[in-house]
């Protein structure tokens, strides 16, 4: 991963390297500084994945340009997907002209002019995707480009869901999988921007990948289930179904088995100050005996039993904090009884 802190650089200094430096790494860009202060503080980390790099940047209120004139410089062709993290970022490309707010995204030509305005310091997530991934599957290659684009529900909600999953991506774990990640990525992008839906599975495979990273952000939920799921990507119960169709498991049994895991990992924690009733009810079991039940099925072993394994006491639900008081003997033995007889 490579890494630009500006911040490393002397104030006065820190303007021109991030004009000199970081807006010619990915693309030509000529920022305005909006602001008087002497610091320009920022950090860039890059990932490279297959054929799309990931960027998280950091930075200051702003003006940058990507005109006539560094659209003749740039060398490739690339849409760049980014979701808005913080802050506010007015954007125009192709006589589109939106406000991207926190939580949603808007897609970028480098091979025509658009143009930023940050109005406070701002946070993103920016993906560059060879142009042709994303071109090849909508009619017209400028539409949908400088919207803003909701990352709350539907095919956004799940756009904005692989980009976070693919900013953690490991990539040498990913790297058979990532040609089929990146085209997943691109299609539902495609879709988001306007795009008819595919005939081919990549659209499905984008969003089974968005569902799964949403229900292992939500295992302590108690309201997850397919209405909360479906309605978040604004999809049907069958869909969902659908999209575990072949799939080891159903998606019913997928939450299941991710929320055994969870608490298991949580169970062997030595330093776990929760009992085993309330990591069970933290991740959705609402019963005690049918979570037990639940998990002797998954791991071959009682939850009691797990626990002990791991070091903690089978006897009880709670390793108590402090070892339980004992009473000394007594200092001097008891008085003998008397005979009756008075002998």
């Amino acid at each position: 991963m490579a890494v630009w802190d500006i911040a490393r650089q002397p104030a006065r200094e820190q303007f021109g390297y991030w004009h000199d430096v970081i807006c010619q790494v990915f693309v030509p860009l000529t920022p305005e500084r909006t602001v008087s202060a002497e610091g320009f503080a920022g950090l860039v980390e890059a990932r490279p994945l297959d054929t799309v790099n990931r960027a998280r940047i950091r930075s200051q209120p702003q003006r940058t340009l990507h005109g006539p004139k560094e659209v003749g410089r740039s060398e490739g062709a690339f849409y760049f997907v980014n979701l808005q993290l913080a802050g506010r970022c007015l954007t125009r490309q192709g006589g589109h002209e939106s406000i991207v707010e926190p939580g949603q995204f808007t897609v970028v030509d480098t091979t025509e002019p658009y143009y930023f305005d940050f109005d406070s310091r701002w946070r993103m997530l920016s993906f560059r995707v060879p142009r042709e991934q994303i071109s090849a599957r909508l009619a017209d290659p400028r539409h949908g480009t400088g919207v803003g684009i909701d990352g709350g529900r539907g095919v956004g909600a799940v756009a904005a869901t692989l980009m976070r999953s693919l900013w953690e991506l490991d990539e040498p774990a990913a790297r058979p999988a990532l040609g089929e990640l990146e085209r997943s990525f691109a299609s539902v992008v495609a879709v988001a921007m306007g795009a008819a839906a595919p005939r081919d599975e990549s659209l499905h495979d984008g969003l089974r990948v968005g569902v799964l990273r949403y229900v292992a952000d939500h295992l302590g939920d108690p309201g997850l289930s397919v209405t909360a799921v479906c309605r978040r990507f604004a999809i049907s119960p069958r869909l969902l179904h659908k999209l575990f169709e072949g799939a080891e498991q159903t998606f019913a049994e997928t939450v299941r088995t991710l929320r055994l895991r969870r608490t298991a990992h949580l169970l062997a924690d030595p330093g776990r100050t929760e009992t085993i009733t309330e990591v069970a009810l933290r991740h959705g079991f609402t019963d005690p005996a049918s979570f037990s039940r639940a998990f002797r099925r998954q791991f071959g072993v009682a939850p009691r039993d797990y626990w002990a394994a791991h070091g903690e006491p089978a006897s009880e639900d709670r390793a108590p904090t402090h070892p339980a008081p004992t009473h000394p003997a007594p200092t001097h033995p008891a008085a003998p009884r008397k005979p009756a007889d008075g002998s």
